[in-house]
């Protein structure tokens, strides 16, 4: 009896995990990026599919484009750059990006000499909020994308006036 009671329970929260990440799913509009081209040698193509949001006019995205590395007190960023190119005949964008995995650095002296793993990135971009559409990057193969959403502060504030 209390074998079957467990295996009864063990299905109940099974069923309810199952439809908790099915609801989960739903949240999402499915996408397709096989209009993008595919990546070059040496690179690989990534992509950030946003949840369906409410008010996404006011939401932003802003993605950072990097590696983890063993670094120093300075302050560092990966040299490189991305550029926004347009998937002809479709009206999408997607964002290539340059790298060699160079690091740039200030110069400052670092008594310790401590040596700390950071994701360090080439300068981060800003872009529109927009679930409908999957933000396709092609990157070097040793990158990563990572990135966040910015939501606008509830109260709206009222610059001074002299």
């Amino acid at each position: 009896m209390k074998f079957s009671k467990t295996v009864m329970t063990g299905l109940v929260m099974l069923i309810g995990v199952n439809a908790f990440a099915q609801k989960k799913a739903d949240k999402f509009e499915k996408l397709q990026i096989e209009m993008f081209p595919k990546a070059k040698d040496g690179y690989k193509q990534v992509y950030i599919q946003l949840p369906i949001a409410k008010n996404e006019n006011d939401l932003k995205v802003e993605f950072f484009v990097g590696a983890e590395k063993m670094l120093d007190c300075n302050k560092q960023f990966l040299m490189g750059n991305v550029r926004s190119q347009d998937l002809q005949g479709w009206g999408y964008n997607y964002y290539d990006v340059e790298s060699n995995g160079e690091v740039g650095s200030t110069l400052m002296a670092c008594p310790d000499k401590k040596m700390t793993k950071k994701f360090v990135y080439i300068q981060p971009e800003i872009v529109r909020y927009n679930s409908k559409l999957p933000l396709v990057f092609y990157v070097p193969k040793d990158l990563e994308v990572r990135y966040r959403i910015l939501r606008p502060d509830a109260a709206m504030k009222k610059a001074v006036q002299k």
